[in-house]
């Protein structure tokens, strides 16, 4: 029995270590049952235990305070409620509600266990969202930007669940109005609520907004409550007192009375409170004069004549009127009172008309292609004077309009003559309409009429060819010019796009913007194209567009920017063989340089810079014909190197050098006459005093007559370098050619050979005498500032020589030209005699000195 008893002690206690988990609803009856924790436990599935009622339940209590305990637990183990249970007071808000119960497990006197029982109070959907208010009031400021909010109350749901407490807010009559809800949350959860602006608000169109809040739990079905938000527009002074019309015609006769107004002026003023309130009184303009003859009543509008006029004063008086609100700052706005007083009985008749296009009472407008006979308004004339005095006659003349009468005192404006806005884009018209009354009343009616535009003219330039200057090398969207098109038409059709006509958009070098103003797209070249030819396109932006075109001429005007270079000698440096025979002509040889340049920055000149140290040689700056200059001796013979360079005329000055490496031989023919001018001068130290008279006399008398001769001998020489300073060939047969031969032109421009030397003499004086006035010869090598250009050749195992052989007989000297190479040590020598006979295909092989321009 006691064995029995131990192993069900070790089964019960085995059992006792499970807690349970019971779950009620809020808001049931006291005494719900909940379990029982014998059965849930199995306790009595055991045979082991047989004296069941030694097994005992019982509840720790925390204390013994009035509705502390939630639940009731039987000594069998059964769980009911003690009292009615409410999660939302038991529990926190939106979170698990549940309750923990300890409760003891005795066998007999002995303590076993404690059983840990977890009862989940489960809340119920019994709350609904809940606002502190019904009703709440808001205002906005009728000037009020988009997205200004104003805060609002959250509501407040009692319940704890999760579901059942959360919120949702949506607007309930979002029917369109300008504002929208915005809703955020908190750190600790809670909504936060806001009205916000979504539209520009005007307080004159609806000044009161009804907007419901609807707040919405989530508990099924879901509960809700609304908000109502009243808002109100609260007035800014943003409207003017507005009249009925701009101008009050009225007619009164000329009798004073402080009971009966001639008019009442009536203005209205959207704003509300002070600013909508409006008082009158007269303008400043009015003169003081008229108004000693009349009252206004600031409060009504009123205006009275509180004075008769006299007979002989104006008939016609204008009155001033503003309308001023109270507002801060205060808006007005004037009305023009023609008041017309008349001393008889007879009245002035009325005019009314009626536009078919009105813009305002006094204006209409038509379209310029209107067709002629167009109806363009109604006029009706009233004078309900009797007899002569309401028979109205009315006239309209003008070179446009016309008045056909239709009934009597009814007619009608039509168009008579086509209108044209370009020509004129308003027209004033004059109704005229008198009565028979003696005397007569005449009453006009003035008002214009405005012509619209129909786009029905071309642009023009103005100009059909537009001309340009611009320099080279400049930089991409360098200006060029504006090209001017005129369109008289408005809007669209007088708004105007400008664009390049050309075969090769993408590579040509300009650009033109919608204003018409043409630059460069990239930096011009004036020597690969110095003259560009083009359209220009402009078209309106109407319906139908027109458009034009106009020519384009731009001239890329020249830099100096490519320095001049030698064609002959065509190596750097030049070997060049001469031998001289005495009483020839002392030209060497032609220097030839090209600049691809135009005009002045082309215009080159030849100078000697170094290497000419005996002055044995000279340059002819403009030809570049090189020559001796002073007679030659046996003791100028020798190795010479020349340093030539070369400059164009342009700014800054470019240059290039050259140096010719020159070996003199002289014929044995060359006369001493060095040393024979020293053996005259000493025998001349030995004469007597009377001899030496004689002599000085001689050589005064030989000098005068050298310095004369020195003089036309250069004189002829300029001359002969003015038509062409050629060099004679010594074969007669060639002279001809040689004289007809020229040297190629400097420029880009070509030369024409004339057909005789008369012509080409002609023609070389004209040319150089124009270049010696452009170009003084007097410019001293210091005068220039140049940027000269070093040729640097690349060096060879072979350098190239010409050989030139000038030879003394004949008229002229023949040159060979010969490039052949050699070696260091080598050279090339032709010589050539006077009784050298030559053969044209041996002149192919030489190069002439030609006839200089």
């Amino acid at each position: 029995m006691q064995l029995n008893f131990g192993i069900c002690l070790l089964y019960l206690h085995y059992c006792l270590c499970i807690d349970f988990t019971y779950y009620v609803k809020e808001g049931e009856e006291e005494g719900t049952y909940l379990g029982d924790i014998a059965v849930d436990m199995h306790l009595y599935d055991s045979n082991l235990l047989t004296d069941r009622s030694k097994v005992t339940f019982s509840q720790f209590q925390r204390s013994v305070t009035q509705n502390s305990q939630l639940f009731n637990v039987t000594k069998s183990g059964k769980i009911y409620t003690a009292q009615t249970l409410d999660s939302d007071t038991l529990c926190s808000y939106n979170q698990e509600c549940f309750k923990t119960i300890k409760i003891a497990i005795q066998q007999a006197k002995a303590f076993i266990k404690i059983l840990k029982v977890r009862v989940v109070i489960q809340d119920i959907n019994d709350h609904q969202p809940k606002f502190k208010n019904e009703e709440i009031n808001i205002q906005f400021s009728e000037d009020a930007s988009i997205g200004v909010r104003r805060s609002i109350p959250n509501a407040i749901d009692r319940d704890v669940g999760l579901q059942n407490s959360q919120i949702s807010y949506h607007l309930g009559n979002n029917i369109d109005n300008p504002f929208a809800l915005s809703t955020s949350k908190s750190v600790d959860g809670i909504s936060q609520l806001s009205i916000f602006l979504k539209e520009k608000l005007d307080r004159e169109k609806q000044d009161k907004y009804v907007l419901e809040i609807v707040a919405k739990d989530g508990g099924l079905p879901p509960k809700e409550s609304v908000l109502i938000v009243k808002v109100t527009v609260t007035d800014v002074n943003d409207n003017t007192p507005v009249f009925l019309r701009k101008v009050y015609n009225i007619t009164t006769k000329n009798k004073a009375s402080r009971m009966m107004p001639i008019i009442t002026l009536t203005a209205t003023d959207l704003d509300s409170g002070d600013n909508g309130k409006v008082s009158y009184h007269f303008s400043s303009k009015t003169a003081s004069s008229t108004k000693s003859h009349f009252m206004l009543n600031e409060r009504t509008g009123e205006i009275y004549l509180q004075q008769i006029f006299p007979l002989r004063s104006k008939l016609l008086n204008e009155l001033y009127v503003r309308a001023t609100d109270k507002g801060k700052p205060p808006l007005s706005s004037a009305v023009l009172v023609l008041v017309n007083i008349i001393n008889q009985q007879n009245n002035y008749p009325s005019i009314d008309v009626n536009f078919v296009s009105p813009v305002s009472e006094s204006s209409a407008t038509i379209s310029e292609d209107t067709a002629v006979g167009s109806f363009i308004a109604y006029v009706m004339v009233t004078d309900n004077d009797i007899g002569l005095n309401g028979e109205v006659t009315c006239e309209l003349h003008h070179d446009k309009f016309q008045l056909l009468m239709l009934e009597s005192k009814e007619y009608k404006v039509n168009l008579k003559d086509p209108v044209d806005r370009e020509v004129q884009d308003h027209y004033d018209i004059t109704i005229s309409c008198e009565d028979q009354g003696s005397p007569s009343l005449e009453t006009k009616r003035k008002f214009s009429i405005q012509v619209m535009d129909v786009n029905d003219v071309q642009p023009k330039f103005t100009k059909s060819t537009f001309k340009f200057l611009t320099y080279e090398n400049k930089k991409a969207n360098f200006p060029i010019g504006f090209i001017n098109a005129t369109d008289p038409d408005l809007g669209q059709g007088g708004q105007l796009t400008y664009s390049l006509l050309t075969n090769n958009k993408y590579n040509f070098p300009f650009q033109i913007t919608n204003y018409g103003f043409i630059s460069t797209r990239k930096p011009l070249d004036h020597e690969i194209k110095n003259i560009y030819k083009f359209q220009v396109f402009v078209k309106d932006n109407g319906k139908p567009s027109f458009n034009n075109t106009a020519n384009v001429f731009i001239e890329v005007m020249d830099e100096n920017d490519n320095a001049p270079y030698f064609s002959f000698p065509s190596v750097n440096p030049f070997s060049l063989d001469v031998h001289y025979y005495p009483n020839k002509k002392t030209n060497i040889t032609v220097l030839k340089a090209f600049d691809r340049d135009s005009r002045t920055n082309a215009f080159l000149k030849y100078e000697i810079l170094r290497g000419n140290d005996k002055h044995l040689f000279s340059v002819n700056p403009y030809t570049g014909v090189l020559s001796f200059s002073r007679p030659v001796y046996q003791d100028d013979v020798g190795s010479y190197n020349l340093e030539f360079i070369v400059k164009d005329s342009g700014t800054p000055v470019l240059s290039a050098m050259t140096t010719v490496s020159l070996t003199l031989t002289v014929s044995n023919k060359t006369s001493r006459i060095m040393p024979a001018v020293n053996k005259n001068l000493n025998e001349m130290v030995e004469v007597d005093f009377a001899i030496v008279i004689v002599l000085v006399a001689m050589i005064v008398s030989i000098a005068v007559v050298v310095s004369i001769a020195t003089c036309i001998i250069r004189c002829n020489r300029a001359r002969n370098a003015a038509q062409g300073g050629a060099v004679e060939v010594m074969n007669p047969s060639l002279n001809s050619r040689s004289e007809r031969r020229q040297l190629i032109n400097q420029t880009d421009s070509s030369v024409v050979i004339p057909k005789s030397p008369s012509e080409m003499r002609n023609r070389n004086i004209q040319l150089v005498g124009l270049r010696s006035q452009l170009y003084s010869e007097d410019v001293s090598q210091n005068d220039w500032k140049t940027s000269t250009l070093a040729t640097k050749l690349p060096s060879t195992k072979q350098i190239y020589v010409q050989q030139v052989a000038v030879a003394a007989g004949g008229k002229g000297v023949q040159e060979s030209t010969c490039m052949v190479p050699h070696k260091q040590s080598d050279r090339i020598a032709t010589h050539l005699g006077s009784h050298h006979k030559w053969s044209d295909g041996q002149t192919g092989l030489y190069e002439e000195i030609a006839g200089m321009l």
